[in-house]
């Protein structure tokens, strides 16, 4: 019994943490399949905010057909 009230707390939380956290969406296999650094697509790197070209690789999953880096 004191067994249960050990682990079902603990599994509560790990559930709600699983459940809230966000995946992450800049992945460095991008930056390899499409032979760029991270900030052809983000405005900085290590900061999610995108720029144009991001946000057409995110649509189009290509960078094909792209709008120039400013």
């Amino acid at each position: 019994m004191k067994t249960l009230k050990v682990i079902a707390p603990v599994f509560v939380l790990v559930a709600g943490l699983m459940m809230n956290s966000a995946p992450t969406q800049a992945k460095p296999e991008f930056s390899k399949k499409e032979k760029a650094p991270c900030t052809t697509c983000h405005v900085k790197n290590g900061v999610k905010d995108l720029n144009d070209v991001g946000k057409f690789y995110k649509e189009k999953k290509t960078l094909q057909g792209a709008p120039k880096k400013a």
